[in-house]
């Protein structure tokens, strides 16, 4: 059989914008870094059963086995109450991811919706919910969260509820922002002409054309988010003991950590090393998404 031969005048195959922007981003070492620790991350939340027992070794006290040190049949020692460190940690992983991905999912919705709606239609809608995100933006975060917490109580409901309300408005201006860059574009018009509904020209036009920023700004949140999360929890507003929790894992152990400092650092480099891996990953997105790397 005879090779097809290749035409050299033909124009060379061009990448889809997906293609190109996990190209630009496998070529940022320091997100691929970010990427692979939070996926093994994710790997130990996700399947935590299969390495250890949720009611006997993360929660079931055991005083006989308090305070051993890491090694031997216990990974990263036990605590004060002799439950196993490593099985906490496994499943604090799942619980904290669980509260923020949840929180950042709520708040993005209903950010996404704010946002467009009021770069779409502008007006006193505009005027009116901006000032409202002006007020919840002059309240810190973790603050706006303390309030709620305290005012409904510690639950997990609670708390996904507490930080949601004070994640929505960083979404509605980021949001109204991007919306904004493309509302003015040919293809809008276009669409506008045709005689499309403006929900579909909202969620079929606008929202995909400026999904960039968004995905960026829910990638940082989710860092920020994990943060306050362990934040109230050691503050004793977040996820109620015993559950395995990374920030009530540290107030629990703060008493100890003059004679057993691995029950601080253990949590602490969860923490540390769950939210740096997050932030690379929102650093590689947006200078994978940013427009002037294009080839």
């Amino acid at each position: 059989m005879k090779r097809k031969q290749e035409n050299p005048l033909a124009a060379p195959k061009r990448r889809g914008q997906f293609a190109s922007i996990c190209l630009r981003y496998k070529k940022n070492k320091m997100a691929m870094f970010g990427l692979v620790a939070f996926l093994i991350v994710v790997f130990f939340a996700v399947f935590a059963d299969g390495f250890a027992n949720y009611e006997t070794d993360a929660i079931k006290q055991n005083v006989v086995e308090r305070l051993q040190a890491p090694g031997g049949e216990h990974l990263f020692g036990t605590d004060a109450y002799g439950r196993d460190l490593f099985a906490r940690i496994i499943f604090g992983a799942r619980l904290s991811l669980m509260i923020s991905l949840s929180t950042v999912t709520l708040s993005l919705v209903v950010g996404c919706l704010l946002g467009a709606v009021c770069a779409y239609y502008g007006g006193w809608l505009d005027s009116i919910v901006m000032r409202l995100v002006d007020v919840f933006l002059a309240v810190p975060m973790t603050l706006m969260a303390v309030t709620v917490v305290a005012a409904l109580g510690t639950s997990i409901p609670n708390l996904i509820l507490a930080l949601t309300i004070s994640m929505i408005p960083p979404f509605v201006r980021i949001v109204r922002s991007a919306v904004l860059q493309v509302k003015g574009s040919d293809y809008i018009e276009a669409a506008f002409a045709y005689g499309s509904k403006d929900l579909r020209i909202i969620f079929s036009h606008v929202l995909p054309n400026a999904i960039g920023p968004i995905i960026v700004q829910a990638t940082l949140n989710l860092a920020s988010v994990l943060l306050s999360v362990a934040a109230l929890g050691f503050i004793g507003l977040g996820v109620p003991s015993p559950q395995p929790e990374w920030g009530t894992m540290l107030a629990e152990s703060k008493s100890q950590m003059r004679y057993y400092p691995y029950l601080v650092m253990i949590p602490g480099i969860a923490i540390a090393v769950t939210v740096l891996a997050i932030n690379l990953i929102g650093d590689g997105l947006r200078d994978a998404l940013d427009p002037r790397l294009k080839n």
